[in-house]
This record gives structure tokens, sequence and C-alpha cells, in this order.
């Protein structure tokens, strides 16, 4: 039953989700979404890849402990508003894709940013998350992280493009 389905063990869910470029499919909240942004997948990458600059692409999104960069296995701190989730870096593909597996409030969860460049130049970013812990479904839908995954591509959007 989804309504009280907790999701892997933080280290499985690292290990054999997050690091295996998949998001736990049988979390009650998922969501994708993607968006088309003009600009070269490298500038796109450096957006989302430097978390200290979180903030200047979406205020309200803040790095609290970063002590050993952007890199696999690599531990941080990171905060949306007031939540507060313990990240861990799983693929770091430069240019390609960054994921991490975090835990916030018991809430265990998967998000992959995934980059595609196009042949004329732009670039596809796509977000896909999973979100498991018992009840959660009924405290936050797909259709609230939908929402703050579609608010994060259109301001990196925003960044990218305005750097023409």
């Amino acid at each position: 039953m989804k309504l009280l389905y907790r999701g892997p063990a933080r280290q499985e869910l690292h290990e054999g989700y997050a690091k295996r470029r998949r998001i736990d499919q049988d979390a009650p909240v998922v969501s994708a979404s993607e968006l088309r942004i003009e600009a070269p997948v490298e500038r796109v990458w450096q957006l989302i890849a430097d978390p200290t600059g979180w903030p200047q692409v979406l205020p309200g999104r803040r790095v609290l402990e970063l002590d050993a960069g952007v890199a696999e296995d690599a531990d941080f701190v990171w905060a949306m508003g007031r939540t507060v989730m313990r990240a861990r870096f799983a693929v770091v593909d430069v240019n390609r894709e960054l994921t991490w597996s975090a835990v916030a409030m018991g809430v265990r969860a998967i998000d992959r940013q995934v980059l595609t460049p196009t042949p004329d130049g732009a670039t596809v970013l796509r977000i896909e998350e999973s979100m498991a812990a018992p009840l959660i479904g009924l405290l936050f839908s797909a259709d609230r992280l939908r929402g703050q995954h579609e608010d994060w591509l259109r301001a990196v959007k925003a960044a990218a493009e305005q750097q023409d």
C-alpha cells in the first residue's frame, strides 16, 4: 500500500537507485518535468552544478554545507525554504546528469537533473524526483512537486538565456 510505503533504506536508495540513474518509481510522490533552454549544455550545467549559486538562480534555495564540493558520494546539506535536506551526490556526469539522494524529515528522496543537448545548440533539462515516507502522499502531492520543478526549470532557463 503506497500510503504506508517508506521506500528503501537510505544506503539502498543511494546505491541501488540514485547511483544507477533511477528514481523510486514505487514512491507515493513521483514527478518529472522538462523544459527546452535556449543555451548550450555547458552553460546550463554551470548553473545546476553550482549549489552555492542556487540562491541567485531561484531565491529560497541555499546550501548550508558543501565540504567536499560537487563529487560523487560527497555529502551536502541544503535547504528550500525551511526544509533542510541532508543529501549525497550520486551521479556527477559533467554536462549530462546531476543526481542525488536525500533525507528530510523522514522523507527519502532522489532528485535527477538530466541535460540533453539539441542539434541546434539548445538544451533540454529534465527533472525527475521520487519522495517516499509513510503518509507523504497526504501531505505533499505530485502536483506540488511538479510545480516546484517547473519553478526551478523556468529559473534555470531565465538565468541561462540571460547570459547571452
